[in-house]
């Protein structure tokens, strides 16, 4: 009867999941000034003349209108990706670096991007609503939300593997911050970032021959979820390896967020050994 009830717990909070406007992120300050966000765009030409992506040879003197044919790649800017959704209704436009967007369908997705410092503006109907910097590291992919009464919001940033797609749903690298589960999980199979069962074999491996001590333990553990997803299975494993029960339920919430099949969760109680902390975790997953 106990564990019917903890099943029911679980399943009412993985529905209970929401997408609120800056629940999640880090908000990045708007450095418009208020008597530009009050401005028509007017300077939007110039600003995308005087940029400084690096992918293409800048010519600054090109008053006569020719175009400069020399094309060049530079491959030593790195190659980045930036994606952008809009959850509202209006035509908005995406200014980022020398890339510019527009559209009504809230999704602004940006490829071939330098590595490093990049500026963002963000407009509705010709008007600045918006203006940041991003800082973008080399072969990772910036997830962002942006709300005109909230701000931008930069919910993570996930390694690229040779530039591939791991997802059927691309609606899903943006809900996954939130903790929402989109329709094209397959037991963790389909998503870039999972360990595979080799893969996770060999880091349990390293675990055990590197770290004897829960400390090490969960370090080692912490340090591979900033790149990597992992499947309830593969989480019940890990905590198993760690001895303390306060321990294990301190992994077991911190890991939760990096879980491709949430519905699934319930199995990470039986690396516990009290039912109090069964029943902690089951309030946590709950609430999140």
């Amino acid at each position: 009867m106990k564990n019917i009830f903890i099943g029911l717990m679980f399943l009412t909070g993985i529905h209970s999941f929401a997408q609120e406007a800056g629940k999640v992120g880090e908000l990045l300050k708007n450095e418009a000034s208020k008597t530009e966000i009050e401005s028509p765009n007017t300077r939007r030409n110039e600003v995308r003349i005087n940029n400084n992506s690096g992918f293409r040879n800048q010519s600054q003197n090109n008053e006569s209108g020719f175009k400069n044919s020399r094309y060049q790649w530079n491959a030593d800017y790195g190659y980045s990706e930036v994606f952008l959704r809009i959850p509202e209704q209006g035509i908005f436009s995406v200014e980022l670096g020398d890339q510019f967007i527009a559209n009504n369908s809230g999704k602004f997705r940006f490829f071939d991007l330098p590595s490093g410092r990049i500026p963002i503006s963000i407009y509705e109907n010709g008007y600045l609503l918006y203006r940041t910097t991003l800082n973008v590291r080399n072969n990772n992919r910036l997830v962002l939300d942006f709300f005109t009464n909230k701000g931008l919001y930069l919910l993570d940033s996930y390694p690229v593997q040779n530039q591939s797609y791991g997802f059927n749903n691309w609606n899903d690298i943006w809900n996954n911050p939130y903790g929402n589960e989109g329709n094209n999980w397959n037991n963790g199979g389909n998503y870039t970032n999972v360990m595979d069962n080799n893969s996770f074999s060999e880091f349990l491996s390293m675990l055990h021959k590197n770290a004897r001590f829960d400390d090490d333990r969960l370090s080692m553990i912490r340090q591979q979820m900033r790149t990597t997803m992992f499947s309830s299975q593969q989480i019940q494993a890990l905590v198993k390896e760690v001895s303390f029960d306060k321990n294990k339920l301190s992994l077991a919430k911190s890991i939760f967020k990096n879980c491709v099949d949430k519905h699934k969760y319930f199995i990470v109680c039986d690396a516990f050994d009290f039912e109090s902390s069964k029943r902690e975790l089951m309030d946590f997953v709950s609430n999140s």
